[in-house]
């Protein structure tokens, strides 16, 4: 394949559709070749880009040819749209969570595989640099073995937030929505989970989704760990907010997640890294540095990456088996919030079999 620009099409022009698909005119690397989205606002927003705009994926594939394509439809439909683009021959960028079921995404896993088609997931954290600096801190033995991990996702979402009458019913809450973005970001800095046991509550807003949510995590190399979540408290310990990533938040220098090993502990995003002067005595002081890194738009350095998996330049950071694990533990989340015992994660899998 040749360096010129390459031509990416866009499926689903909701929030996130409408962020690649600027993202995109903003890249001399890539162009937006065209968008798909039966949505009245969404051809109005393909019109006030200048991009062609079509009703739906299936004609938009025939009619164009795209180098690649980002799937940002509702995730009941990822699947749809993945196969299609799959018979296409066509590289994708699937957005999180890969699919709304584990089986759903085994299937595109196993479309995928057959084709020999290159297939990204969109768990876009994983490219900030933040998160890639303290990845290879942690596996390059900075704070020896991981041994208890602590992660929050606390902020406050307005009411208008849950006007849409999805988001006040099952599936809807923090635990789904927000909370799969920390478990894929516990799982690649710490490694795989094996079990989690959650409890939630919806005391404060009433409605039939949680609103809170506490979890405990058993991670694969022997760590344990909790995650602390809510969209109903005025607190600043959430990554959006922390991390300085999405401009719509103010930001707020603090810590959403602390991995702590038996030579040194690193809170994130502040990147800082604490360790004891003389390894760990009972009156030794404690030594506070910061670890470098180079600020990036982890949302354009996804783009690129993807530009580099369909030249072949690269191997996906995120592929569709590693994503459906950390689907496979939000789910594991869930059940075990409804069932009030501990969930495996490998479970999951097994729940998913015929």
């Amino acid at each position: 394949m040749s360096d010129s620009s390459l031509r990416i099409a866009v499926v689903g022009v909701g929030a996130i559709g409408r962020r690649h698909v600027d993202y995109l005119l903003g890249d001399p690397a890539s162009k937006a070749l065209a968008c798909a989205d039966p949505d009245e606002r969404a051809r109005d927003f393909a019109q006030s880009r200048n991009v062609p705009w079509f009703a739906d994926h299936a004609t938009m594939l025939d009619a164009v040819h795209p180098h690649g394509v980002i799937i940002a439809t509702p995730t009941a439909l990822h699947e749809t749209v993945a196969m299609a683009c799959v018979e296409h021959g066509l590289p994708i960028l699937i957005e999180k969570p890969v699919a709304d079921t584990i089986e759903s995404a085994q299937r595109i896993a196993a479309a995928v595989s057959r084709a020999g088609v290159a297939a990204l997931v969109g768990h876009h954290r994983r490219h900030n640099p933040l998160l890639r600096a303290a990845r290879e801190f942690i596996a390059g033995g900075g704070i020896g073995d991981i041994v208890s991990v602590a992660a929050l996702d606390l902020r406050r979402k307005p009411d208008a937030y849950y006007d849409m009458r999805w988001r006040r019913e099952a599936g809807g809450g923090p635990l789904l929505i927000n909370g799969i973005h920390d478990v894929d970001c516990l799982r690649w800095l710490c490694g795989d989970v094996e079990a989690v046991i959650a409890l939630t509550t919806n005391r404060t807003r009433g409605f039939a989704v949680e609103d809170s949510g506490a979890v405990t995590l058993r991670f694969a190399n022997g760590a344990l760990g909790t995650l602390t979540i809510s969209d109903a408290v005025q607190a600043p310990w959430a990554w959006e907010i922390a991390s300085g990533e999405e401009p719509d938040y103010p930001h707020q220098p603090e810590d959403t997640y602390f991995i702590c090993g038996t030579a040194g502990a690193l809170a994130i995003p502040t990147l800082t890294h604490w360790r004891n002067a003389r390894g760990g005595g009972r009156g030794d002081a404690f030594l506070r540095t910061r670890l470098d890194y180079a600020p990036a738009d982890p949302w354009l350095e996804e783009l690129r990456h993807f530009a580099d998996v369909i030249r072949g330049r690269a191997a996906p950071v995120t592929t569709i088996d590693d994503a459906t694990r950390t689907l496979a533990t939000t789910l594991a989340i869930a059940r075990s919030a409804a069932t009030g015992r501990a969930v495996g994660v490998n479970e999951m899998y097994a729940r998913s079999s015929p």
